[in-house]
């Protein structure tokens, strides 16, 4: 079995680093409108939540290219190899 690229190891890093940045702009933008921290930190959680969920649905949704879908034949096959 061959290892993953790097891409594909990176790939759930560079979904959370999106969903971190999403995060602290809309916590920014709430402290900057209502200079309330508490509030502030509870939107910062509340977006990176919702943006983390909302950009893996969308990954799911993507359909596989050529070579991965050769990968997931192979890891399909009775025989296990």
């Amino acid at each position: 079995m061959s290892q993953p690229s790097r891409k594909d190891r990176t790939k759930p890093a560079e979904i959370l680093v999106l969903s971190g940045v999403m995060a602290v702009f809309a916590g920014l933008i709430v402290l900057m409108s209502t200079r309330e921290i508490i509030l502030s930190l509870i939107f910062t959680g509340l977006a990176f939540i919702v943006a983390l969920v909302i950009m893996a649905m969308l990954v799911l949704a993507v359909r596989p290219d050529g070579e991965e879908q050769i990968d997931l034949d192979e890891q399909n096959r009775p025989d296990g190899h």
